[in-house]
Parts: structure tokens; sequence; C-alpha cells
């Protein structure tokens, strides 16, 4: 008995030692300016709501992947569209299909890379912790080496992959697709600078994140970023006036934030000051500074100025970096982006009375998630770098505010909402049945050819579970109709998986961020 009580109170006095060598460590970086989040328990403490739905969010992943399938964990989906390029000499079989249709828009899929890379740079411990920093590594690089084997040469970019007005006509499983399946591309007489630089910025961000691990593959996608934006800016226009057919898809309304953008994503993995004078320079127009917007596929502004005042949050003190003055108006712009978003602040922008941020009524949680991932981001850009005060028109923010209101959004999407409800399939007790999705609404051994409406029509909840796909979201009075034709609700996109992945992975944990991406 006396030994178990040498043994329980050694063991306190060892817990007793930890906790106070923590305090210490906490109280020296806190001092040296990096900055801890204030938050209850030990440190990097894994929240396991977010990180469940982490986990499920990513196999949304899987359910779209395109190609010879490896690995394979979605049991109703099989190797598909393995002839894509084919006609061009290229292999295009990889990539991922944008929604609940078999097209390759790569103007999207290029964001939703980028996007990928942002959230494991800046959470990938966070990731790791949540044993999911793998699945979206895989996600990446399917994406990956579909964008490379798209840019075949300096002046060239496949941007596409099928028809889209023949795909919608047909209600089929990839698997047993037939239709022909034609390829677009960009060249400097048929110019596209809003695909290429968004391509030029994936290709940027993910070489930082391969930078630790594969050099080699790093240092190749950074080349084809540098020359993809040397591509988009030197042979400037909008892809879809080159191709006004597919203004009716994914509309592009200018290209001018996807430059600054890239150039954005340039410098953090250059470190060459020329692409951070040339969103500070000349091109500054572009932003629209002072003008806070939200952050899309479409629009990159926000998150450019998000991106840029990282640079201005861990700026050492009296460098030039630091006394930027347009630099400091895109953290400025970035502040009022803020502001917009906190639902206590005077500048505070539309919400429904559940409490999501309402900006569009097609695909509703697009804005809300993507903004709660800015949020998130920006508090931890506070909190590391010690610059711990947000002023909204002479009111006062803290980090905590901004993490509060992406915690919001984010439960709100995960089932805290009017209609009791998960927007993400497969989290929860309860969530969408009939999403808009052709693989998961026809049993897989099931030929349907091109004419399978009968199961685009049918009541019956889909035979296959789209897991992880995020659905278009609410209306405007927090309602939600659950059913496959209502396209505006009911339809995921890969591009929202990988916006609240990303906002996932920032809620997993807390802990402060790296000083530098590169």
């Amino acid at each position: 008995m006396a030994n178990c009580v040498r043994c329980c109170c050694w063991l306190l006095v060892l817990m007793l030692m930890a906790l106070a060598i923590t305090a210490a460590v906490v109280f020296v970086r806190y001092k040296n300016g990096e900055g801890v989040f204030p938050f209850p328990g030990v440190p990097g403490a894994v929240d396991h709501k977010y990180a469940d739905a982490l986990a499920v969010a990513l196999q949304f992943f899987q359910v779209q992947k395109s190609g010879k399938l490896v690995n394979n964990t979605i049991h109703w989906r099989g190797d598909s569209a393995l002839d894509d390029g084919k006609e061009a000499g290229i292999d295009l079989s990889k990539g991922m299909y944008d929604a609940g249709d078999h097209m390759k828009f790569g103007f999207p899929m290029a964001f939703t890379a980028t996007m990928l890379s942002w959230s494991v740079l800046e959470y990938g411990d966070a990731m790791r912790a949540a044993d999911q920093r793998d699945s979206a590594m895989d996600a990446l690089n399917w994406i990956m080496d579909y964008l490379v084997n798209a840019h075949p040469s300096d002046d060239v970019l496949y941007i596409q992959v099928g028809d889209p007005k023949a795909d919608h006509k047909c209600w089929e499983r990839p698997e047993r697709m037939k239709e022909k399946r034609p390829v677009t591309k960009i060249t400097p007489k048929s110019p596209g600078s809003d695909v290429a630089a968004e391509t030029a910025a994936a290709m940027a961000a993910a070489s930082l994140v391969y930078k630790p691990i594969n050099k080699t593959y790093s240092s190749s996608l950074l080349d084809h970023g540098e020359r993809l934006f040397a591509f988009a800016d030197k042979h400037r226009g909008s892809y879809t006036r080159t191709f006004p057919e597919l203004s009716a898809f994914y509309n592009s309304t200018t290209y001018q934030d996807e430059l600054l953008w890239a150039a954005s994503w340039l410098y953090h993995a250059t470190g060459n000051h020329s692409y951070l004078a040339y969103a500070t320079g000349k091109n500054k127009d572009f932003a629209d500074l002072g003008n806070p917007r939200y952050f899309s596929w479409d629009d990159k502004r926000a998150g450019t100025e998000v991106l840029l005042s990282r640079v201005s949050f861990f700026a050492s003190q009296g460098s030039d970096v630091a006394q930027d003055d347009v630099l400091g108006m895109y953290k400025q712009t970035a502040d009022a982006v803020m502001c917009i978003l906190l639902p206590d602040s005077e500048t505070a922008a539309f919400r429904t009375e559940g409490g999501l941020l309402y900006v569009a009524e097609w695909n509703s949680l697009q804005h809300p998630v993507a903004s709660a991932f800015l949020a998130a981001v920006y508090s931890d850009y506070m909190q590391s770098s010690g610059k711990t005060e947000l002023s909204c028109s002479g009111q006062g923010f803290s980090p905590a505010d901004l993490r509060n209101f992406a915690k919001s959004q984010a439960d709100y999407l995960l089932g805290s909402n009017p209609m009791k409800i998960s927007y993400l399939v497969g989290y929860g007790d309860r969530y969408p049945e009939k999403v808009h999705h052709r693989g998961a609404s026809i049993p897989e051994d099931v030929d349907t050819g091109c004419d399978g409406h009968k199961w685009l029509e049918t009541s019956k909840p889909n035979p296959n579970v789209a897991t992880g796909a995020l659905v278009g979201g609410p209306y405007k009075n927090d309602s939600f109709v659950d059913e496959r034709d209502n396209v505006m609700q009911n339809e995921a996109t890969t591009y929202n998986s990988a916006l609240v992945a990303g906002l996932l992975s920032a809620l997993v944990s807390t802990s402060s961020l790296a000083r530098s991406l590169s």
C-alpha cells in the first residue's frame, strides 16, 4: 500500500512538472511574439467533432476521382474516363469530376488544388493529429498529376475535358460512359488568363506542400507555376470571353483577381520580390483595395488580401515589407473583410435567422464556408503574431471572435440549424439522401447508357452514399428540400469539399502557425 501511495505521489509530481514546463514554453513563445490561442485543455488537443467531420469530408475526393483508381475505398466507384486526353496525345485520365456530372472544368479544379494546398500548409499538423493528412495529400496529388499533364508546353493549357451540354443531357455512371469527351485548350491566340493564373496559383501552393517531402516534384510544380503565370500575364483575356459557350457553367467575371492571387502564391513559393511588386505596384488596382469582397472560386480578392496580410503580420519590424504602404492597404482591406463577417460588427453582412452568412441563393454554403475558412486563418495570423485586436469602425474584436464566427458556420452545416440536418453527407444522423449525383443515384451493377433518367426522377434515396459531399445548402429562410432535381440546393461540388476540408482542419485543434509558408 505504501508503495502505491509513493507511486501516486511521484506521478502527481511528474504531472505538475510537465504542466510547469508547458506553461513556461507558452510564456516564452508569447513573449517572443509567437502567440498561443487561448483555449481550454492541452495545446493542440483534437476536437473530435471536427476531426470526425473532416474524415467524412475528405472522402468525397475519392468519390470524385477519374481514371485508373488506386487503393479505391469507395465500393461503388471504379475506373473511368481512361482515354481522356487521348485525342490530343496527352493523359488527362486523372483529375476529378466537377460535381454531380462528369465534366472536368480546369478553373474550379485548380482552385480546389490551391485551397487543399493552403489548408495543408497552415493546418497540416492538425490534419495529422486527426489522422487525415494522408487523405488530403492523396486528393491533392491526384489533381496535381492531372494539372501537370494539362500543361504540356509553355503557352498551352488544357482547361476542360468533356462537352458540358452533351454531358448534362446524360444520366449515367462514369464507369459506363461511351460518349466522346473532347478537350479544350487555351493558347496565345485563344487566351484564358483566369484559368492559367489559377492553375499557376495551384502549382505554386502545391510546390510549397511538397518541398519538404519531394524536392524534385516541388521544383517541377514551381516551374510549371512560373511559366503559367508568364503565359497568363502576357496573353491577357478571360477564358469565357474566348469560349463564350462556357459562360453558362463557370463564368469568370474577370481575370485580374487570379493574376494577383497567382503572384501572391508565387511570392510565397519563391521569395522573389518581383511577384510581390506585381501585386503592390501598378496592378494593385486589380484588387479594388478598400472594398471588401466575398471569397469564391470566381473572386480571389479576399483570399489574396488575407494571403498578403500574412506577410504583414509576420514581417520583421522596420523591414521594407513592414513599411510597404500598399501591403498595408491589403491588410486594411482584409480587416474590412473580417469586419463584415463578425455578427456583432456594425458592418456585419446579412445572415439567416439560423445564423448562416447568406450571400447567394445558388450553392448558398460556398460563401459562408469560404469566409469561415478565411476568418479562422486570419484569427490564427493575429494570435500567432501577437497582434490580437481587430478594429471595426471603432469596435474592438479579438481572434476568438473570428474563430467563434468560423465555428458557428461549421456547426450550422454540421446540423446546428433550423432544419436539424447535416449538409455534409455521411456526417450525423440526418443528411441529404437524394444528392444530385449521377454515380450515387444509379446502382453500381446497372448500365443505363446515356438515358438513365429514371434514376434521376425516382423518389427513392440514392442507392450509393456520396460520403463527404457538401451539398449546395439552404434557402434564405433556412429551409432545404432534399430532392434530386433540386440542383440549386442539393448538388455537391468538388471545390466546396476543399473549402470545408480547410475550415474543419482549422477547427480540429488550436495552435500557433508557422511564420513562413516556405
